[in-house]
């Protein structure tokens, strides 16, 4: 494939995949719903852009972490296990608007260590106090990268990441444009059904996991 055709498809497959992580219900949108009628679109932005700076940096982190094990043959079928748990259980959640265990205390002791004085750094510090970011993105990273739906060198995983960024900056724009011009109308039950949307597309992803590793496993027990 042509290096720039395959940049770009690799920032499609990031703005996509930062949009849709970016819809379950968590502290950012949660947050833009309460404070951006009083505080306006301006507020929601430059906190949607702390936390999709923060998101990309924990995305980096998972791209980092997978990128030497995947060298080794044995590493690809703990990760197919590991990402249909992973999926499976975070669009359980997601699907009954429930919440990664920790997370919430996590962010109050972040924010009382840092006290966060703008909304850029109050949506940076959510997201590093939020360990289900780091979780989801470990599970998409694997995914992506044992499925071979994205190259494992940093000219694939750059684009990416600024696609993520974008597509969560995006999402969060679109929920603070709807707060601020809707004046309060964008309740929090929206974002319930958002919330749901995204877990049965997380179950459909595990689904599609979930049937590869069954088929590796029978085509390894049919060659033993």
């Amino acid at each position: 494939m042509n290096a720039g055709l395959e940049a770009v498809m690799s920032v499609a497959l990031g703005v996509v995949a930062g949009f849709v992580t970016s819809i379950p219900g968590g502290p950012i949108n949660a947050t833009i719903v309460a404070e951006a009628p009083r505080r306006g679109l301006r507020w929601a932005l430059f906190l949607g852009l702390g936390a999709v700076w923060m998101e990309a940096i924990y995305c980096t982190f998972a791209f980092a972490g997978f990128a030497q094990l995947l060298m080794k043959g044995w590493a690809l079928a703990v990760i197919e296990l590991a990402s249909f748990t992973l999926m499976l259980w975070l669009g359980l959640k997601y699907l009954r608007g429930g919440t990664v265990p920790g997370e919430q205390r996590m962010e109050a002791l972040v924010e009382e260590a840092f006290h966060p004085s703008s909304a850029f750094w109050t949506g940076f510090l959510r997201v590093l106090g939020n360990p289900g970011v780091l979780l989801l993105w470990i599970t998409v990273v694997a995914t992506l990268l044992s499925r071979g739906w994205l190259d494992n060198d940093w000219s694939s995983k750059w684009p990416f990441i600024g696609g993520v960024a974008a597509g969560g900056f995006a999402w969060f724009a679109l929920v603070g444009w709807g707060v601020s011009r809707g004046h309060g109308r964008f309740e929090q039950r929206t974002l319930r059904r958002f919330s749901m949307a995204s877990g049965l597309l997380l179950l459909a992803v595990a689904v599609v996991v979930g049937s590869r590793l069954v088929r590796l496993l029978a085509e390894r027990h049919g060659g033993a």
